[in-house]
């Protein structure tokens, strides 16, 4: 069963029927007038929660001497919101790591705790362009490709070392076990290191076939250990083994569902389900483990579910599903309903 798509509008791709035979399970209830796709009256699969811009919406709070102070200069706290968030992930307890290339800053929203950390320098020298940002247990790494760089520093802000080699302009970063992986957006290619910052290997070239690339921006790690690259510029993602053999890729260029226009984020939640940001259609594109389209959501706009030139999405372990809304100044979560 096919239909005809006009992106970036919503459209759900298949029938009912289909959605059981690929894993998707009953929908659990929303409030009325909340944004959920497919749209009533049909049983939702990912339902909007809300947005997060600035630290008052994950209940955090400066420290009392500090908002006395601002209250009698005038400082405005919409300083200290999210300008432009560019780079997201999630850490190993659930906690956003969030790049704000607007503000030349990282943030660290401890969820748990409702604190928001923010770095603007590390030792004394601005941030230029950070673009990604991870964290595992006293260290974070930024990618920061005005530096050409990726530094790893520890919450004071105080530099622990430096990578440089085999980066020229450093775009992504994951975790995966006790190796960080670096997309290289100038060099074509994904490098491989030790969390010490010890180069072990890289894989990638620029091109056009299989395991190339053609200017990579994202990468994201799923729960078998595979590795997703966006290869941007190719309009496709592309799949690798954790040893960076690649073992299959899938989208093409092109302006309705199942293409990309200009792909950026790339996670996968708990089911498999493989989710693509795409910047020109101001949209999300979710695929089964295989590369086929299942359901796209959102639209270009400023509303609750629609985005402006989004870039970057990460999925926590509760399939809760966050997106770097670059140009509407915020984060959005939506939720996946379905049981697997």
């Amino acid at each position: 069963m096919s239909e005809s798509f006009h992106p970036p509008r919503l459209r759900v791709v298949l029938a009912a029927g289909f959605w059981l035979l690929a894993g998707w399970g009953a929908s659990a209830g929303q409030l009325a007038g909340t944004p959920a796709w497919p749209p009533p009256p049909a049983d939702p699969y990912v339902v909007y929660v809300r947005e997060i811009d600035g630290p008052k919406d994950i209940g955090a709070k400066a420290p009392f001497f500090t908002r006395l102070a601002n209250a009698i200069t005038g400082v405005s706290a919409q300083a200290k919101n999210l300008n432009h968030p560019f780079g997201l992930s999630l850490d190993d307890t659930g906690n956003l790591v969030v790049t704000d290339t607007g503000a030349g800053m990282v943030c660290y929203l401890d969820l748990a705790r409702k604190k928001w950390l923010r770095w603007n320098a590390l030792d004394g020298h601005r941030l230029l362009s950070p673009v990604a940002a991870v964290h595992r247990g006293q260290t974070f790494y930024v990618a920061d490709t005005g530096w050409g760089r990726v530094m790893a520093f520890d919450d004071k802000a105080h530099v622990q070392f430096g990578i440089t080699r085999e980066l020229a302009r450093p775009a992504g970063l994951a975790l995966l076990g006790d190796r960080l992986l670096v997309v290289d957006s100038a060099l074509h290619q994904v490098a491989v290191y030790d969390l010490r910052g010890n180069f072990l290997s890289k894989f990638g070239r620029r091109g056009l076939e299989p395991g190339e690339f053609n200017f990579p921006t994202h990468i994201a790690v799923d729960d078998r250990n595979q590795i997703y690259v966006t290869d941007s510029l190719n309009d496709r993602i592309q799949v690798f083994t954790a040893d960076g053999r690649f073992v299959r890729m899938f989208g093409s260029p092109g302006d309705a569902p199942g293409h990309f226009s200009r792909p950026k984020g790339v996670a996968v939640d708990g089911s498999g389900h493989v989710y693509v940001v795409d910047a020109v259609f101001g949209n999300v594109q979710i695929f089964n483990d295989q590369g086929r389209l299942l359901l796209d959501f959102g639209q270009g706009g400023s509303a609750a579910g629609e985005f402006c030139l989004p870039n970057a999405i990460a999925i926590n372990a509760r399939n809760e599903i966050y997106v770097a809304d670059a140009y509407n100044h915020r984060l959005q979560m939506f939720r996946y309903t379905g049981r697997e």
